[in-house]
């Protein structure tokens, strides 16, 4: 049982609620993920079940799409939906919901695309000190934090224009969106941003990922379909072999002593035909038959690549 599973995690449950769950539907206890989701979100979580779980680093870094809901009209202490309402400091409007202006929400939200900086919110599982941010923040405590570096590719309203700006019963508008961007991002500061940039209060109030990486929403189960399958004996049929889950990375196709070499944890000499646009410890997966033995790094000074986790060993 060595593969990847794909989760349509439900809302109201940690990405290590949805592990604990999955690890006494399926009877394996190597469940790992790839990439937290907020307890308040809901979508596209992926497991590594088995030997897979050492595949982690090389697809924890995939490209994320969200759809979400931002609600302009206050900000929460929290950024999102779970919190408590405030109107004051940094987070005080300078006017009404209603007075914003659908031209002027697109300009906001295209200001944000690109490279740009994000600070992490305080309720976030982010490290600093070696506790979590939202140790601090519940403590009652702020902690300073370094902006990071992230990657909006597309920024886009998903509303229907006669539904952009109609009024909530507590003044607040509605904006639902689609966001593609980079891992680490947090969606619920880009819902921050994009209140500051318009002059009013926001938060995050719905979030739903729809892709990491290769793999989409359509593809993964709910814990519901996923003991079904498991009850049928389908479950091999249900995960993503390692092989097409790292199909990202450019392959090597073994032959039968070069993968008990690699097995062993021997180097590959590069051939003339091997990849050609390899830059030193670029990641290639090592295969026999479209079975994923290995996953390589590239040493340029020596023209090999050696094996850096190894999947199969006999």
């Amino acid at each position: 049982m060595n593969g990847v599973l794909l989760i349509d995690k439900p809302a109201g449950m940690t990405s290590h609620d949805v592990v604990a769950r999955i690890r006494k539907i399926i009877g394996e206890r190597r469940v790992g993920h790839t990439g937290t989701l907020d307890p308040f979100a809901t979508g596209l979580l992926v497991l590594l079940i088995g030997r897979a779980t050492r595949l982690a680093q090389f697809l924890s870094g995939a490209e994320k799409e969200y759809e979400g809901l931002i609600r302009l009209g206050y900000a929460t202490d929290t950024g999102d939906m779970t919190g408590v309402r405030i109107e004051s400091g940094s987070h005080a409007q300078t006017r009404s919901a209603q007075s914003l202006r659908p031209d002027e929400i697109q300009a906001a939200m295209a200001s944000l695309k690109g490279e740009i900086e994000q600070v992490p919110p305080m309720y976030s599982a982010k490290k600093v000190q070696g506790k979590k941010l939202y140790e601090f923040a519940r403590a009652g405590q702020q902690v300073e934090r370094q902006p990071v570096r992230v990657t909006i590719r597309e920024f886009e309203m998903l509303s229907p224009a006669d539904e952009l700006l109609r009024a909530n019963d507590d003044g607040s508008v509605d904006l639902r969106v689609r966001v593609v961007c980079s891992a680490g991002t947090y969606i619920r500061t880009l819902a921050e941003d994009l209140g500051q940039k318009l002059g009013i209060g926001s938060h995050l109030a719905e979030l739903r990922r729809t892709r990491a990486g290769l793999f989409q929403i359509d593809e993964a189960l709910t814990f519901e379909r996923l003991a079904e399958v498991c009850k049928l004996e389908m479950l091999d049929d249900a995960l993503v072999s390692p092989y097409r889950a790292l199909s990202h990375l450019p392959v090597i196709e073994l032959d039968t002593e070069q993968a008990r070499q690699t097995r062993h944890g021997l180097g590959l000499e590069l051939a003339h035909d091997g990849p050609q646009t390899l830059t030193d410890g670029d990641a290639i997966r090592l295969s026999l038959n479209n079975e994923l033995i290995a996953v390589g790094r590239f040493d340029a000074s020596e023209g090999a690549v050696h094996p850096a986790v190894v999947l199969v060993t006999e």
